[in-house]
């Protein structure tokens, strides 16, 4: 009977050769390693045999079975590859690595802002988006006919509701929920109806500052605003002051540094001056003080605002403010 086992081997793994599907396959497993299988058929064969010859041809049956089944198993694999290789997928590449974001470069920006106000002293508040009349404009010495009104495009969402258009509001919350002395800065998104273009966006972010309390004067705002410019920009960089209006500061003025973009030669950014300007800022109008419950002839303060969009355009070069919005992952990359 050893003839026969050794034929049936040889004609296994000859025909395990001429497999080339799953179908193939399947009709190779029936004929040789199923219940009813040829193999099964010869272990079937041994009750008729000696007692003697019974355990040699055993061990014979089961190099068999043993053999065709790693053939079967073999083959079974090499299908299950091919069919991955088929459908785009090349088990022998590399794994792909995962991909790593960065932060926005307004979130880096602000974060560093934040870091030298509070490390001169500065608390950080907070306030809603969605604001009333009063604390938007009334509370900020801007009556209800004054032109100033007509600096900020306004999108009102009802007659008394309005996106605020900076952070001041959060200013007025603040100092009537506390009495001096008061040393923070606000930031957050604020609202304009603006065109949209390289220079402007409906959409932006402030941080605004407000310090209070007896004899601050308009040194002490000047030292505060130079210490951060020299912080954040480097001490080698030129500015200026330059006198202005605001409704809630009375003196008021804008800081102006060299524009980044063009090291003061003129460009787009800055409409070929050669300055940019950073932030506004003033002592707090009486007022303003007014309206909150401080009594001006006691105490003092200051203000300032500033763009979070323009400060990280002079930090990073950036010549279009819309590239922060855009979510494109090749500039984000970039920071």
């Amino acid at each position: 009977m050893q003839p026969l086992v050794d034929q049936l081997l040889a004609q296994a793994e000859s025909d395990i050769l001429s497999v080339r599907d799953q179908q193939s396959l399947d009709a190779f497993r029936v004929r040789y390693l199923s219940r009813k299988g040829e193999i099964a058929g010869l272990f079937e064969q041994l009750k008729n045999l000696s007692p003697e010859e019974r355990p040699v041809l055993g061990k014979s049956l089961n190099a068999l079975r043993a053999r065709v089944q790693a053939a079967f198993d073999k083959k079974a694999q090499e299908l299950s590859s091919n069919s991955a290789n088929a459908n785009g997928i090349d088990l022998t590449l590399p794994g792909r690595m995962p991909f790593v974001g960065s932060r926005h470069p307004l979130t880096q920006t602000l974060d560093e802002i934040r870091r030298i106000f509070t490390g001169m002293g500065f608390s950080i508040a907070d306030g809603p988006e969605l604001e009333d009349d009063y604390h938007n404009f009334g509370a900020l010495n801007f009556p209800p006919d004054h032109p100033a009104r007509d600096m900020q495009d306004t999108f009102f969402v009802s007659r008394n509701a309005l996106l605020r258009t900076h952070t001041s509001p959060v200013q007025i919350r603040v100092m009537e929920n506390q009495p001096p002395p008061v040393r923070a800065i606000m930031p957050g998104k604020v609202y304009r109806n603006e065109a949209i273009n390289a220079r402007s966006y409906c959409m932006f972010h402030q941080v605004e500052g407000l310090c209070v309390d007896k004899g601050v004067t308009f040194s002490e705002l000047k030292g505060t605003l130079i210490s951060f410019i020299q912080q954040f920009y480097g001490s080698g960089l030129k500015y200026r002051f330059r006198p202005t209006f605001f409704p809630f500061t009375e003196p008021s003025a804008d800081i102006y540094i060299t524009c980044f973009i063009c090291n003061g030669k003129g460009c787009r950014m800055c409409k070929q001056l050669g300055w940019l300007e950073i932030l506004g800022c003033g002592m707090v109008h009486p007022n303003v003080f007014r309206s909150v419950g401080y009594d001006p002839e006691k105490y003092t303060g200051y203000a300032f605002g500033m763009g979070i969009e323009r400060i990280a355009i002079l930090r990073y070069g950036i010549d279009d403010i819309r590239l922060f919005f855009e979510n494109d992952v090749r500039f984000l990359a970039q920071f």
